[in-house]
């Protein structure tokens, strides 16, 4: 498997909104098992797609060891409840901040065989969903950000 190099706030194509994925290829396979690497390698919880310079509908959490959810063409069907909680951004490297996100979502995608399921999902998990499907629609965590989070 390959790291890839990850596109850096300031770059335009984290502000474009990504193309859905029509069919599972051996090469989006590869990107997939890439994009767990490298999301491994920076030591973050989720990476997607444009954040390695892809404009598509993929993205690849590990909010707890071990568990790798993969998001093909992800929908968040439902929002409940509201947390405020620090974020960070292996596109923003060294720099946080805290953002609202609900405290439940009910998220529909595709796996990496193309398969359709749905998961609920909250804390960590919630977050991460949130803060991924962001991304594919050119969104940061600091659109959302009520405050910047500075560490002792």
């Amino acid at each position: 498997m390959a790291i890839l190099n990850i596109v850096k706030f300031g770059d335009d194509l984290l502000r474009k909104r990504c193309r859905p994925i029509d069919e599972i290829t051996p090469k989006i396979k590869t990107l997939i098992d890439d994009m767990i690497d490298t999301m491994r390698k920076a030591d973050g919880c989720g990476l997607a797609a444009p954040q390695v310079g892809i404009l598509r509908r993929l993205a690849v959490i590990e909010a707890e060891e071990g568990v790798v959810h993969v998001l093909i063409n992800p929908e968040i069907v439902k929002r409940e409840g509201e947390e405020e909680e620090v974020e960070g951004c292996l596109s923003n490297p060294g720099k946080w901040g805290y953002v609202k996100r609900p405290a439940k979502v009910t998220l529909r995608a595709l796996d990496r065989d193309g398969v359709p399921y749905e998961i609920e999902a909250e804390g960590l998990l919630c977050r991460a969903i949130c803060h991924e499907c962001d991304h594919l629609d050119g969104k940061l965590y600091t659109d959302f950000q009520t405050k910047p989070y500075i560490p002792d």
